[in-house]
């Protein structure tokens, strides 16, 4: 697959003052200090712009005139609502918003709950469990699967495909990028077939599923194309999973870096979405929002040209004194807590309601099972390789189980 220099996609090209294993597992000094002394720069080595201040990030996520998502970086890319920019992103918006309205998402609540329980009934005798593996990653994608109306069989299968499309290069070279992008590409051919088959089953017999609803519904008098259908399902895979595995482990992270959060938790259950949401803020599950300047344009006092990549840095912004107070602090019942790490503007996350309430079912169930949940001892934390995400790839914890 040939990809010109110029269509380097910077959101997936590493940065290079995270250049050691410590930092990527904890960046924020990073961001920081690059706040501060460059709020807005241009890196030549990933041919973007950089920019770390709430203010400018904000500004950049609601303005999608001015700064524009589609981007393909090669044919094999399917185009999805989050490469859309008006009109046609708002139809698509509204029509796949039928999916996931509050009704349908706080419907589903006893079922992620039934299936938490379930994860957690296979490690809580134990005393120990990777994180990562028995819950963070099976939780979403059996609820996304489900949704898409894929086979259960299937589902291990599902999370090798979400895996690699959020991965990142090990280094700032063409051969690492286009080693990456060529992973991806198969990947996506693959998903392509996958989910073509679905999409045939399902035009013959329809199911209660998000694949048949798709198929049955109409912008403006047209039905989707199968290029649409299946640019949205490979998108829901990924950012369905991914994001929510994270958020989960992130959370776990912090309980057991502050342990007196979980007493906290346990005393007083109703505090689970406010510490969902100062996790959000604190370790951002993804941590940075790529765009294209649609004009000349002024960033910071910098003058951004037409045609180039925007790199908006959420996990910096999360931390930037002007917005937060004391935004070193982990405040468990922060309020306001206008972080942006389900974006802003037209591109919020359309899956933020399933992703908070699948990681507040995960949370207080660990908590009302598990006591004292700590990081194993020994335990060599490995970050997950990309750069537009905040995670690890295993987190083995141990617990003191707890009577039901």
């Amino acid at each position: 697959m040939e990809i010109k220099k110029t269509e380097r996609y910077a959101n997936i090209i590493p940065v290079a003052e995270l250049h050691t294993k410590e930092k990527r597992l904890n960046p924020f000094p990073v961001y920081n200090l690059l706040r501060r002394l460059s709020p807005v720069r241009y890196d030549e080595s990933r041919s973007t712009w950089d920019v770390f201040r709430y203010e400018d990030v904000h500004r950049i996520l609601k303005d999608p005139a001015a700064f524009s998502s589609v981007r393909m970086l090669s044919d094999k890319d399917r185009e999805t609502i989050l490469t859309m920019d008006p009109p046609r992103h708002s139809q698509m918006r509204a029509l796949v918003n039928k999916a996931f309205t509050p009704k349908i998402i706080s419907g589903m609540d006893s079922h992620i709950r039934s299936i938490t329980m379930d994860l957690l009934d296979a490690v809580a005798d134990k005393g120990a469990m990777d994180l990562v593996h028995d819950l963070a990653v099976p939780l979403p994608v059996i609820v996304i699967a489900e949704l898409l109306g894929v086979p259960p069989k299937d589902r291990d299968l599902f999370k090798e495909w979400s895996d690699i499309l959020v991965k990142g290069p090990e280094e700032n070279t063409d051969e690492a990028f286009y080693q990456v992008m060529a992973e991806k590409g198969q990947a996506i051919e693959q998903l392509n077939d996958y989910f073509a088959r679905i999409v045939d089953e399902r035009r013959v017999q329809p199911r209660d599923d998000l694949i048949s609803l798709l198929l049955s519904a109409e912008i403006e008098g047209e039905k989707l194309t199968d290029k649409e259908i299946l640019g949205f399902s490979t998108l829901l895979l990924a950012a369905g999973n991914e994001t929510t595995t994270n958020l989960i482990t992130n959370a776990v992270r912090l309980l057991t870096e502050k342990p007196e959060l979980q007493q906290r938790l346990r005393n007083d259950p109703e505090l689970t979405a406010s510490f969902i949401e100062e996790v959000l803020r604190f370790y951002p599950p993804i941590q940075a929002i790529g765009r294209v300047a649609t004009a000349d344009v002024e960033i910071g006092g910098k003058q951004v040209k037409k045609g180039d990549q925007v790199i908006s840095w959420v996990a910096s912004a999360n931390r930037d004194e002007t917005k937060f107070d004391d935004p070193e602090t982990f405040l468990i019942d922060r309020k306001p807590n206008a972080h942006l790490s389900f974006g802003f503007g037209i591109h919020f996350c359309l899956g933020a309601p399933l992703a908070r309430l699948e990681s507040q079912i995960a949370l207080r169930a660990m908590i009302e099972r598990m006591g004292d949940i700590r990081l194993a001892p020994n335990a060599a934390l490995e970050p997950i390789q990309s750069p537009f995400v905040f995670g690890v790839k295993q987190y083995p914890v141990e617990f003191r189980p707890l009577q039901r």
